[in-house]
């Protein structure tokens, strides 16, 4: 099958903004890993992006994915000339996000009776059904994917979409390249990475935003290191040069305790030689660096926003607190460093958890199957049976 998948943007200009920002988006990444998986699973895949700049092509292959740039300002012209001439042979279409342009692929999709399926990944793409006509296109499309149940109560309470039309399904992660790690590996990870065998290492591995919880980590971390002195904190992730800067000086003024990595391509080795992961963020869709981190058998204590609230289960895999709440988080990791037998049995549930609902051996037959469907079945394939539904807040 011909699988067109449109996206808003697709892996062009530089990497970082000016403000030390990474460019590339997680839609994007979940993308080009779907495309990747599909064409794995025998499918043909076209991925149509905006053009943004004049330096790239029009049109490229990449890695076995057909990447068509889309020019403006006459990009619903030139989806419908392609969709007539060189992708005549569309059988189904899969859009991540909500990008202007995809409409045109609705309506195409319609007229051709052939089946479209619409993702979202974040809350705040969230679409109001009645909002304009490009929305009311946007809610006829033959079926939806959350990656959350937030997002489905969104689009049912917001976007006027039929319950029976929304799958619950995360993005995925590969978590082979996630394992648990044991006491000798993370020892000789330690070694390489110059900390003690015996310090209590925490990790945050996102972008440095505030809207990740930069600010409730440095609050956090001065608690947490007043009852803990040989306690470390690991931050993986590019972001905003002043917050880095603010990172480096807390570790400095905290006993040189904060090691700030920037964007790490490579995050396995920190997972495996952390014993906790802390996640204060502040809006999410399903975290990736959750699942990532949970695959590697880490409790997390994280804050209680949708999406977090599918993989945290109080006592079970971590806990969930307000992301204010700094003392509540110092008081929580605390708790984990304190009773290793605790810290391992949650791992090993929260490993578990993330294999058996988002490993991409799981996932892809599932959106494969939807993203071909001609006719609505929604089911939720984010449900835990040994723990049932999400946690709601």
């Amino acid at each position: 099958m011909h699988i067109a998948l449109f996206i808003k943007d697709f892996a062009v200009g530089k990497e970082f903004s000016k403000d030390g920002l990474p460019t590339k988006s997680g839609a994007e990444f979940h993308g080009e890993n779907h495309a990747k998986q599909l064409i794995q699973r025998g499918n043909s895949v076209t991925i149509m992006a905006k053009k943004r700049y004049w330096f790239t092509k029009a049109r490229e292959n990449l890695d076995g994915i057909d990447l068509v740039r889309l020019h403006e300002p006459a990009r619903w012209f030139e989806i419908f000339i392609r969709l007539f001439t060189t992708h005549r042979d569309i059988d189904a279409f899969y859009i991540i996000g909500t990008p202007k342009f995809a409409v045109w692929a609705v309506l195409y999709a319609k007229l051709m009776h052939k089946p479209v399926t619409l993702a979202l990944t974040g809350k705040a793409e969230i679409f109001d059904g009645n909002a304009n006509w490009r929305n009311r296109i946007l809610s006829q499309c033959t079926n939806y994917i959350a990656t959350t149940h937030e997002i489905r109560q969104g689009f049912m309470e917001k976007g006027g979409v039929p319950e029976v039309k929304i799958s619950v399904l995360a993005h995925g992660i590969d978590t082979t390249r996630y394992p648990i790690t044991n006491p000798g590996i993370k020892k000789t990870l330690r070694q390489e990475n110059n900390i003690p065998a015996d310090a209590h290492v925490l990790l945050f591995c996102a972008r440095v935003v505030l809207n990740k919880g930069i600010d409730t980590l440095i609050h956090m971390w001065p608690i947490i290191r007043a009852k803990d002195p040989k306690s470390f904190l690991i931050v993986a992730g590019g972001g905003k040069h002043e917050l880095i800067r603010a990172l480096r000086k807390l570790g400095q003024e905290n006993g040189n305790s904060v090691r700030v990595l920037g964007e790490v391509h490579n995050t396995s080795d920190y997972y495996r030689l952390s014993d906790v992961y802390v996640f204060p963020s502040r809006h999410e869709g399903l975290p990736t660096s959750l699942l990532e981190a949970m695959s590697s058998g880490l409790p997390a204590v994280t804050s209680d926003i949708g999406g977090c609230d599918d993989l945290i289960f109080n006592d079970k895999t971590g806990y969930r607190v307000d992301s204010e709440s700094a003392d509540v988080f110092a008081e929580k990791v605390l708790y984990l460093f304190e009773n290793e037998q605790e810290r391992e049995t949650m791992g090993q549930r929260a490993s578990k958890l993330v294999k058996d609902m988002c490993d991409y051996t799981v996932v892809v037959p599932h959106l494969e199957a939807i993203i071909k469907s001609t006719s609505s079945e929604g089911k939720d394939y984010l449900r835990h049976e040994e723990y049932g539904l999400w946690q709601s807040r």
